[in-house]
Formats: C-alpha cells, sequence, structure tokens
C-alpha cells in the first residue's frame, strides 16, 4: 500500500546522492555511518516494512504548485491501515504514549486514523553538509544548557543524552527567514471560542547558508509576533532574540503596548509563563512544541520506538477547509488529521530540585527524521497526566523544510484544548522574505508599533 516517494515525484534521488556526497566532501561524510542519513536517522526501514527506508524525502514540489499556494496533498491517494478507537486502543498500546491513550480514552469521539508511512522530511543540501561536520565539533557547554562549535545543520546527528537530543529540536532548520499568517483558538467545552490571529516573522541567524558560529553573538533566532485580531488585543507585539548559550546570555525579549504606544523589556515570555492570548492554555516554552532554555528539567534519553504519530498532516493544512470544519468541541475534528508508524527518539525530562515550572515532567516524541517534536506528554505536580500536546507537520517542500501546520494541546483535566497554527483560511507561509538584523531591534520595533 505505500507508494515511494521517487514515484510520486519523480525524484532523481542517484543523482541528488551523487551531488550531496560532491557537496559534503570524503572527511564531512566520513563523520557519520553510511546505515544514517545526513541528519542521523536511520536509513532502513523496520523488520516488517511498515516504516520504509529513507530515500531523500520530498526532493522537489509536485507538479502545479507554486510558493504561496497551500500545500496540496501528495498522498492523497492513500487508503487508511487502521482506525484507533477507545475501543481498541489497548491493543496499540505499544505503539501509543500514556497521553494518547488517554484522549482515547476520555472522548468518545476521539480517533487517531493511520495511514502507511511517508518518510517526506529533508532540507537543503547544505544543512546535511553542515550537520555532518557538527558531528565532529560539536559540544554540550553549561551544563548542558548551551551549544558551541555547531553551525546551521543540527548538532548531534548521534545523541548520546537528552540534552543533545532536545538541542537537535531547537536548532533543527526551518529555513532562513519566514513569514506566516495563523490563527489561535481555545474552545470551550461547547465547542465556542474567539480566534486570534497573529503575523509572525522569524530570522534565523544560525541556519544562514555560509553562517560562522563565530559570528553569531550568541544569538540564533529573531523572532516578532503581532497581534491582528481581535481588535483588543490587535497591535501587540512582541520581539525576542533566543540565544544559544543561556546560561551565559538569557532569552532578550520586549513588548509593544499599543496603548501606551512604549516599548519595554518582556522577561517573562519564557518558561511557564502564559503563552499569548492563549486563555491560560499553554505556557511560552509550549510555542514551537519546546523553545527556550532547558536549565529547569533533567532531561534523560529513554531511546527510541516506534509510535504512531501525527505526520504528513496535509488534510489539516488544506484551504479547502474552514476553521469550523477543524474546531469541534474537546478535540480538533480527527477526521482531517493523519497518523503514520515513524520512529522517534523519546526524552523524559523531569524538574530540577529548586526550580519551578508548572509541568514537573514532560516526555517529548521527536521524529528521527527532521528532529521535530511530534508529541508531548505533560504531568502536573502530583504526577498525573495533565495536558498532552501534538505537532502536525508538513513538508513545506518550496524550501524544503519539515515543520508543524498546526499544534494541539489538550488539557485532560479542563476538558479543553488549544489549537494554533491555523492557516487554512489565510495567506500561506512565505519563507521568501528579506530581512536582516536591523529589523528586529527595539527602535523598529516602536517605529513598526506606531505605524
Amino acid at each position: 500500500m505505500r507508494n515511494s516517494l521517487n514515484q510520486r515525484f519523480k525524484a532523481p534521488v542517484a543523482s541528488l546522492v551523487v551531488a550531496a556526497g560532491i557537496l559534503l566532501g570524503a572527511s564531512a561524510m566520513a563523520a557519520l555511518p553510511d546505515t544514517l542519513t545526513p541528519m542521523g536517522a536511520e536509513k532502513a526501514g523496520n523488520a516488517e516494512g511498515s516504516i520504509p527506508a529513507w530515500t531523500g524525502g520530498i526532493t522537489k514540489p509536485p507538479a502545479g504548485y507554486k510558493p504561496g499556494d497551500h500545500h496540496p496533498d501528495p498522498f492523497s491517494g492513500d487508503q487508511p491501515l487502521l482506525t484507533i478507537t477507545g475501543a481498541n486502543a489497548d491493543q496499540q498500546a505499544a505503539r501509543l504514549s500514556p497521553g494518547q491513550l488517554a484522549l482515547l480514552k476520555a472522548y468518545p469521539k476521539y480517533k487517531m486514523v493511520v495511514y502507511p508511512t511517508h518518510r517526506s522530511a529533508s532540507v537543503p543540501a547544505y544543512v546535511s553538509a553542515a550537520t555532518a561536520r557538527n558531528a565532529q565539533t560539536a559540544k554540550l557547554v553549561a551544563d548542558g544548557n548551551g551549544v558551541s562549535d555547531a553551525i546551521i545543520g543540527i548538532p548531534f546527528p548521534q545523541p548520546k543524552n537528552g540534552h543533545e537530543v532536545i538541542w537537535n529540536h531547537l536548532l533543527r532548520y526551518r529555513g532562513v527567514a519566514a513569514e506566516r499568517w495563523i490563527g489561535q483558538a481555545a474552545p470551550t467545552r461547547g465547542g465556542s471560542y474567539t480566534m486570534v490571529k497573529f503575523n509572525d516573522e522569524f530570522l534565523f541567524d544560525y541556519s544562514r547558508e555560509g553562517a560562522k558560529f563565530e559570528e553569531l553573538n550568541n544569538v540564533i533566532i529573531k523572532f516578532k509576533q503581532r497581534v491582528v485580531s481581535p481588535a483588543r488585543l490587535a497591535g501587540t507585539i512582541i520581539l525576542a532574540h533566543e540565544t544559544l548559550n543561556q546560561v551565559a546570555e538569557p532569552r532578550k525579549a520586549w513588548t509593544y503596548n499599543p496603548g501606551q504606544r512604549r516599548v519595554r523589556r518582556a522577561p517573562n515570555v519564557a518558561y511557564d509563563n502564559p503563552g499569548t492570548a492563549a486563555d491560560g492554555m499553554r505556557t511560552s516554552d509550549q510555542f514551537d512544541m519546546f523553545n527556550g532554555a532547558p536549565d529547569r528539567y533533567n532531561w534523560k534519553l529513554v531511546g527510541k520506538r516506534e509510535m504512531y504519530v501525527p505526520y504528513n498532516s496535509y488534510k489539516l493544512h488544506s484551504d479547502k477547509l474552514s476553521y469550523q470544519d477543524i474546531l469541534t468541541p474537546q478535540h480538533i475534528n480527527q477526521d482531517y488529521a493523519r497518523y503514520e508508524l515513524h520512529r522517534v527518539w523519546v526524552v523524559d525530562a523531569t524538574l530540577k530540585e529548586g526550580t519551578s515550572h508548572i509541568y514537573a515532567r514532560r516526555t517529548f516524541y521527536l521524529d528521527e527524521d527532521s528532529w521535530q517534536i511530534l508529541l508531548v506528554d505533560q504531568y502536573d505536580g502530583r504526577g498525573e497526566l495533565w495536558r498532552i500536546s501534538e505537532g502536525h507537520g508538513i513538508n513545506y517542500y518550496e524550501v524544503p523544510v519539515y515543520w508543524t501546520t498546526l499544534e494541539v494541546h489538550y488539557d485532560l483535566q479542563a476538558g479543553r484544548y488549544l489549537a494554533i497554527g491555523l492557516d487554512n483560511e489565510d495567506k500561506m507561509y512565505d519563507f521568501s522574505i528579506q530581512r536582516s538584523a536591523t529589523d528586529y531591534t527595539p527602535s523598529a520595533l516602536r517605529r513598526e508599533g506606531r505605524r
């Protein structure tokens, strides 16, 4: 039932591999075993054939696609392999997280429709080359709270501990610059909601082709977020500079308040402070599934396992859907969610003694091909499962990059959820924007706020 990506896109994989070899050079290629992909995943499929071998991911857009379009589903012809519900969840427990099992048991209409697996994640060749170089030079510093001697690619394609795995997520490739228009909604138990619209901009200093570690000045990402609606929040802007060594220099953040027409430092945009306009349904460090300093947790690498995870979520991304189609009471409309069997890295984060966070424990499940966090189970101070987060991603194949199109945070105790990243009724991500460091300064923020 599986259709290879080579057949779908007629991608000249053999020539791509040769080109990658020339780009990497003999010494860089030697940094990773032949059994691994350039990003450190296992090339081989699993023994039963339900996870295919890696063949390069999606290497070019499908015919007829042009940047600015919502990305058409390259796997629309796939038929479901199985549907998991509360009734048969125990039979599939070996491939589910505790959080997924809890959702299936808590909500009678919640289901997981499983499709054939496609290893669609891919990155530009220069990112693969940088990852091979990082494998020989990157190291953790400041007790794992920073990284040195790494640039562009992930730092640890063969991770030895939980800190290295989470840094691979934090430093994964997401393009060089991007702008997006997204919605966030926190439906009540009855299903009513107010849509909050954001205009986000990212400048990934770390990922720029030709970037050098010594030129970063410890800043890896510049981020700006403007609230577009509702009217009572519109005009609020957050600016953040994310740092590589967060002990030497914590995240720097500023906010523009349209009522006061002033820019102020915003040290509370971090950790478990409430996410912007999220009705208390997510923390600041749940944005992008996890962001910021890892210093409040002990990070244990549990290992790797095969799991049913959200993947290739082109249905949820479709501009043929309205927000109303997706946002249903208690959970999103699972008719549009897609799950596949993938190998994931499992990292268990437990709160350090002497620190504080509303989540006493978090278990992260990261895609081996992209290092994108796909799933998180979050526990309260009593050790009870509290919130479950799902990262529904796609390959934005004009870049190419695998990244979320929708993040959903379920609160078992409140019987509600938060969805962020809704883009069905809005313009598509723009990875072609041209930005410089001067666009992300407090003075630039002040000028923008007053326009």
